[in-house]
């Protein structure tokens, strides 16, 4: 039988290159040409309906049911227009990926034809079913409604011939059963809290909107070659695989050359995006060999996750035009770098200001300052909510590796800034004000340079890193959604900010002046989350022990990370500002551990599959053949040459039948390991009984398969290996 290997390695070899047609010249011409915009909203609404649809997006007012008709039925031409037969309400289950339900336009009427509808109570609602997506238990499989509602602030857009309308997603009884829906309250709370201390500064500050820039990388892999490897099919990753000799050693991948495949796969996915309105800007290849990212212009945050979650399905469509398979795990290889989704965060104003930028006057830079603080602040009070929210057990495999952050949550903000803190924290000088001048504020303290943006160096281990105008949160994984971690930055910024506003009004009202009420806070908040602040090498035993000395957790493992989801504070945090309730909390974390648990019991039994179905009847075939060549040459040489010969024929059928034994000895301990934690029903009991007892084989097992790799003849080896995977065009 031909060896399937080999087959799909002619395949990849054999690909011709698919050439991309662009519709038009500039892609000005096309961008945003398959969403709903606001061009096409003057266009197709009436002014009145325009006019509603604007201020629920800017303001947040409610459209009313007379108007949604309008919105609907100028939607509805404008898609059909564009080649729509179908809509659906396009929502963000607690999957992390999207969902759809598409309903046809047409109507059967009378006399057997039909029409196209689309009415405005099917624009603001749908009911999807409810019962078969994850709820943690606040819905059981007979509760199967659950409602979806409009989300005017994304706008609508055509993919594959059908109106997609972003939507939030509740259960019957008004629970949460999405991302969007504690999102959008996270991020009217970062406005109303950001907007409050911001009015200590600049009284025309009425609205702040939190912005994200995303960094997506991914690898790439021939179709064929993908098929061929049942693990990367089932599991996202390899479950066995050698290094290559070659990997990313000699580091000419990172910023090389993009091969012409891979561009031409580029070119046509940021085809698609920009016609989708997705602000598609950079791409490059990364460290690891056929790895690669892509990043956008900087968007609000809600449309920015939903552009995030749109592109991922995006590329995954495309890529199979190409005959590519988009490997979005965060750690699909091992022995190279793995993928992230770097957060960059940042929060602006109406006033078109950047928040977490200095500026020029004295009054902005105490305000960067302000709000710089009380971002660290923040993340030193709920380091291990934020690790939790990113916790998966892809991530646990990248955390802490090749380039990656480590679990522990740390801040960088480089040595300037640091030096900024220490004297601002150690001044005990009154600041003045002049009246007749521009506020000398920190005139006592060293002045924050203009240059403050290119003044700080990137550190790569650090988790949550200032970057010079924003924070970048660096330990998200690269199939995650960016939500959890962005639901919790807002979150527990603009609890910070509520806290600030109110330290600094009871000293108000002791007559103490608005500049130094606010520096005595900034003070005391600097002295008080100076443990998490941390410039140097992240990887290192030494900052491992130091971070323990400082209070700070290394959750290595997602069980272990997420029980910070249901801890009091968490409770306390998400109830005062009504964004979860502990129910819905309590869901999550209980969604979270029946995750970790099946990703981890379908890993195990392909890993045992493989092994024992794959792996060792290759190596004792193999084995066979050794064998029969020793004997064969006892036929035909003498005694003593037969024996100098035979030696390392020998060597090798034991070392390859120790191996197997050991193989098989811990598949079995494995699966017996997993019939034991099956019988656990405490959700939380039954992940960590996986992570303790049935993980721990995986290495154990891939050990010994990684060694019968190079022990095992290269034409019957049946999977492809390292160095096929990453090296094939």
């Amino acid at each position: 039988m031909e060896n399937i290997r080999f087959k799909a390695l002619h395949m990849a070899m054999a690909r011709p290159e698919r050439e991309v047609h662009f519709p038009k010249e500039k892609a000005s011409e096309y961008f945003g040409e398959l969403t709903f915009n606001k061009s096409a909203m003057r266009e197709y609404l009436t002014t009145e309906a325009f006019n509603q649809v604007m201020n629920s997006i800017e303001k947040g007012e409610k459209i009313d049911r007379k108007i949604a008709d309008q919105v609907a039925a100028g939607l509805k031409a404008w898609a059909i227009k564009n080649g729509a037969t179908h809509y659906t309400h396009w929502f963000l289950p607690l999957t992390g990926l999207t969902a759809e339900k598409h309903d046809a336009f047409v109507d059967p009427i009378e006399g057997g034809i039909g029409i196209e509808n689309f009415r405005g109570s099917e624009l603001t609602q749908q009911e999807p079913d409810a019962s078969s997506f994850p709820s943690g238990g606040i819905r059981s499989t007979f509760e199967a409604r659950g409602y979806t509602a409009w989300d005017p602030t994304s706008p609508a857009f055509i993919m594959d011939k059908t109106l997609c309308i972003p939507t939030v997603f509740v259960s019957y009884t008004g629970e949460a059963l999405d991302y969007k829906t504690p999102l959008l309250k996270a991020l009217y709370d970062i406005d109303k809290a950001a907007v409050d201390v911001c009015q200590l500064f600049d009284k025309s500050v009425t609205k702040v909107f939190g912005t994200l820039g995303w960094e997506q990388e991914y690898f790439l892999v021939d179709s064929a070659l993908f098929i061929a490897r049942p693990d990367l099919v089932l599991t996202g990753r390899t479950l066995f695989g050698h290094a290559s000799a070659k990997d990313q050693q000699l580091e000419d991948h990172y910023f090389g050359t993009i091969p012409p495949r891979v561009i031409h796969f580029m070119q046509e996915f940021e085809l698609e995006a920009h016609r989708l309105g997705i602000p598609v800007k950079t791409r490059h290849n990364e460290v690891a060999p056929n790895q690669f990212e892509c990043a956008p212009v900087y968007e609000e945050v809600n449309l920015s996750i939903d552009h995030n979650q749109l592109l991922m399905d995006l590329m995954d469509k495309v890529a199979k035009r190409h005959d590519f398979t988009v490997l979005l795990h965060e750690k699909p290889y091992n022995h190279v770098n793995g993928s992230g989704k770097h957060n960059n965060w940042s929060l602006m104003t109406n006033t078109h200001e950047n928040l977490l930028t200095p500026g020029k006057t004295d009054t902005s830079r105490l305000r960067f300052i302000t709000f710089l603080v009380n971002t660290i602040k923040a993340v030193y009070e709920h380091g291990d909510l934020l690790r939790a929210m990113i916790a998966s057990p892809a991530n646990d495999h990248r955390l802490g590796a090749n380039e990656a952050p480590p679990a522990i949550i740390s801040v960088f903000i480089g040595e300037q800034l640091t030096e900024l803190l220490n004297t601002i924290e150690k001044s005990k000088t009154a600041v003045k004000l002049d009246s007749h001048k521009h506020s000398d504020l920190l005139k006592n303290l060293p002045k924050i340079p203009e240059i403050l943006l290119d003044n700080t160096d990137r550190n790569r281990t650090s988790p949550f890193a200032f970057t010079g105008n924003k924070f970048e949160f660096r330990a998200v994984g690269s199939s995650q959604s960016c939500a959890p971690a962005m639901i919790t930055l807002n979150l527990i910024v603009a609890d910070q900010l509520k806290k600030f506003k109110k330290d600094v009004d009871a000293l108000l009202v002791k007559d103490v002046k608005k500049e130094e009420a606010i520096l005595q806070v900034i003070r005391k908040y600097i002295r008080e989350s100076k443990n998490i602040l941390f410039e140097g090498n992240n990887y290192s035993e030494e900052w491992v022990k130091e971070a323990a000395r400082r209070g700070l957790n290394n959750f290595i493992s997602t069980p272990s990370a997420v029980k910070a989801m249901v801890s009091k504070k968490t409770i306390d945090l998400f109830e005062r500002n009504n964004i979860f309730t502990e129910r819905e909390l309590h869901a999550r974390h209980e969604i979270r551990l029946e995750n970790y648990t099946k990703k981890i019991q379908i890993e195990s039994r392909v890993l045992g599959d493989l092994a024992s179905n794959h792996i060792i009847p290759i190596a004792i075939k193999y084995q066979n053949t050794l064998i029969e060549n020793v004997k064969g040459l006892k036929q035909v040489l003498d005694l003593k040459t037969y024996g100098k010969l035979s030696q390392n024929q020998m060597d090798m059928i034991t070392e390859i039948s120790e191996h197997v034994s050991k193989i098989k000895t811990f598949v079995n301990e494995m699966i017996e390991a997993r019939k034991v934690a099956n019988k656990i029903t405490d959700t939380e009991k039954k992940a960590f009984a996986y992570c303790d007892t049935v993980f721990p084989y995986f290495e154990k097992i891939r050990y010994h398969t990684d060694k019968l790799e190079l022990l095992v003849d290269d034409e019957v080896w049946p999977l492809p290996k390292y160095r096929e995977l990453l090296f094939i065009r």
